[in-house]
């Protein structure tokens, strides 16, 4: 399979530089699929689980915040403000940052209040269900 240049970026770090064959992420619309030679495109992407998969490797998995996507060139570069290896995911804490965001949506607040809480839960979720797979 034909691969193509990714750098996945945290905020304060380099999750993942190097050649992929697939990379999957989570969006508004979907799960979008990348391959190599995918059209140019810039694209928002929500917490959810991104997959990729390395040259001659089984697909690896990872849960990931908010952030936006750039394909350039057959160069994808991914901006996101946090993304986690299933193994490094505590499971209690992430139990207490999914009650925090629940009880935050039941609270009156602004439509921007309202929607950060609602991002935090969907990225508690996901990281709940992507530690939940290693069992």
């Amino acid at each position: 399979m034909e691969e193509f240049a990714a750098h996945v970026y945290e905020a304060d770090s380099i999750f993942y530089e190097g050649p992929l064959e697939s990379l999957i992420l989570p969006s508004e619309d979907g799960m979008v699929g990348i391959l190599a030679h995918h059209s140019n495109l810039i694209m928002a992407i929500v917490p959810g689980i991104m997959r990729y998969k390395p040259p001659g490797q089984d697909y690896l998995e990872a849960a990931v915040s908010g952030g936006f996507l750039r394909i350039s060139d057959n160069d994808v570069l991914v901006l996101v403000e946090a993304a986690e290896h299933p193994d490094e995911i505590d499971e209690e804490r992430v139990r207490q940052h999914e009650i925090r965001a629940r009880e935050a949506l039941l609270h009156k607040q602004s439509i921007h209040e309202y929607n950060l809480a609602e991002a935090r839960l969907r990225r508690a979720i996901s990281r709940m269900n992507l530690a939940s797979r290693r069992r």
